[in-house]
């Protein structure tokens, strides 16, 4: 199984059962400041645990970074 995040594909044996548990793997430490694109849709934080990821899914994850 494979999916193209930021651009980059990242092969599975398994797919996340989700988009919140694909986010929770490719940045943990990471819980605010995070916006995600399913092929080229944003979903929003509150539909990521219902939203199901199908193989060659497309997934832009951006995070808002501080600084000056």
């Amino acid at each position: 199984m494979e999916l193209t995040i930021n651009h980059n594909q990242k092969k599975f044996d398994v797919l996340p059962e989700n988009l919140e548990a694909l986010i929770a793997m490719e940045i943990p430490e990471k819980k605010k400041g995070i916006a995600v694109a399913l092929n080229n849709r944003i979903i929003s934080k509150s539909s990521w645990p219902e939203t199901i990821l199908s193989n060659k899914d497309s997934i832009l994850i951006i995070t808002a970074t501080q600084g000056g």
